[in-house]
């Protein structure tokens, strides 16, 4: 899988001059990408006299579609930060520090990190829907394991392997929108599957958080399981087939071709960039609110705690707006807003009182998903060819953004408290306004460069 040039400069927000707005189709006809089939080539372009044959909203499938991967992405978000807000419980029952206590988290995250590129491989041979259905399997199993984890080396290693099977998902459930879903219609797609990560990440906080104050962290983390159980079930029995999908090869020759084409990718490199600096100021934030929030001088039960988390309904609609948001600003302008909004709420978080702490994780969380969903649109948009590799390097990549966050944002509380954590955040957005602006300039060289070539070829 190689990157396809689509016209549009090398920025980072360089889509943005293929599609200004939701409602422009990329360029039309290309060969058929890896992963479809010969015909999508023409639907893809939406030639003349070709039928789109690609769902979009208020066409068949795309309702149970979108559902499906909601689902899925309720299911990945629940199970993977499932020991998120139960932190100080286990450090307690496990007599180990908030450090210590977050590898649970990090775990996880480091484990789909690693398998997301290998699990994207076999996706691209045995099929997308194959893959997300026996990754959810798996994951759900040992869910149900992980409440009867005896020590704290144990559950880390059973979260390691959680996580490591929830890396089917992300790539998989990315590169079958983009080849099931049309052109005009992929952010929106995709940001209802980020929708329904805001959704597990809730949820799933929440009902540990008020299961564990009355039954400890234990049954919490079961409870979870079988929620996912559920969402596991009615995804395989509500997501259409593909019907554009093509098998790939799983010769490593072609996987690491295709690895370095993107990796040369100068835009799919900042966009993964971006996905890591996003996930390192959300990691750290939500891996660390449930000590700053249990502790003077907020001192909240941990059923409290947990339902702060029912912010990420805040995620959820800033998520799905994202289409709308780029339709206005532009992706790179939709990067830009999102950033300041996610620094403007780690700001607000410094303060001593709660409602001003509670408006400061909104607009976190607003600008993280937001942020996440413009940048993983993106990718399916900018990679034509094996998608699931390109979605796998940004997930990768946006996980171990995750882990460094979880960790690096837990060792800055114990050494310099919520401040210090705040600081991590702070220089992971700069860093996004800085690779922003980095593909912002190189778009308008490139449009100059361009202008000034137009006189000679004329």
């Amino acid at each position: 899988m190689t990157p396809v040039s689509t016209g549009a400069p090398t920025g980072v927000g360089a889509v943005a001059s293929v599609s200004p707005s939701p409602t422009v189709s990329l360029p039309g006809p290309r060969p058929a990408p890896t992963g479809a089939s010969p015909d999508a080539s023409a639907s893809a372009g939406g030639s003349e006299g070709v039928p789109e044959t690609r769902m979009s909203p208020g066409g068949p499938g795309y309702r149970r579609m979108s559902l499906a991967l909601f689902l899925a992405g309720v299911a990945t978000f629940a199970l993977l930060y499932s020991t998120q807000a139960l932190l100080p419980l286990i450090s307690g029952d496990l007599a180990v520090s908030a450090g210590d206590a977050s590898w649970t988290v990090a775990a996880a995250t480091g484990g789909l990190a690693l398998f997301v590129l290998p699990m994207s491989a076999l996706s691209e041979r045995y099929g997308r829907r194959t893959v997300m259905t026996a990754s959810l399997a798996v994951a759900v199993t040992l869910g149900l394991l992980v409440p009867f984890a005896p020590s704290l080396g144990v559950l880390v290693a059973l979260r390691a392997l959680q996580g490591a099977a929830l890396a089917g998902l992300p790539a998989s459930a990315t590169a079958y929108l983009a080849e099931e879903v049309t052109p005009k219609a992929l952010v929106t797609a995709i940001g209802l599957f980020v929708a329904g990560n805001s959704v597990g990440g809730m949820s799933g906080r929440v009902i540990t958080g008020w299961v564990a104050q009355e039954w400890g962290w234990r049954v919490a983390v079961g409870v979870i399981g079988a929620v996912a159980v559920v969402c596991a079930v009615a995804f395989r029995l509500l997501l259409p087939a593909p019907r554009h999908f093509r098998p790939g090869s799983l010769r490593p020759r072609v996987l690491v071709r295709t690895v370095r084409g993107h990796l040369g990718n100068p835009l799919l490199r900042r966009l993964y960039a971006i996905g890591a600096l996003f996930m390192t100021v959300f990691g750290g934030v939500y891996t660390v609110i449930g000590y700053r929030l249990t502790e003077a001088p907020f001192s909240l039960p941990q059923g409290i705690v947990g339902s702060i988390f029912l912010v990420y309904l805040v995620g959820t609609v800033s998520a799905s707006a994202a289409g709308r948001l780029v339709g206005r600003l532009g992706r790179r302008g939709a990067l830009y807003a999102a950033g300041g909004t996610t620094a403007a709420g780690l700001l607000l978080s410094l303060a001593g009182s709660l409602p001003p702490v509670l408006l400061g994780l909104v607009l976190i969380t607003a600008g993280f998903f937001a942020g996440h969903a413009v940048a993983s649109s993106a990718v399916g948009r900018t990679a034509t060819e094996g998608r699931a590799q390109a979605s796998a390097l940004y997930q990768s990549a946006y996980y171990v953004g995750s882990s460094a966050g979880s960790t690096v944002g837990a060792l800055a509380f114990h050494s310099s408290g919520w401040a210090g954590t705040v600081g991590v955040g702070l220089v992971a957005v700069a860093g996004v306004a800085g690779i922003t602006l980095l593909g912002t300039r190189a778009a308008r060289a490139e449009r100059t460069e361009q202008k000034e070539r137009r006189p000679a070829l004329a």
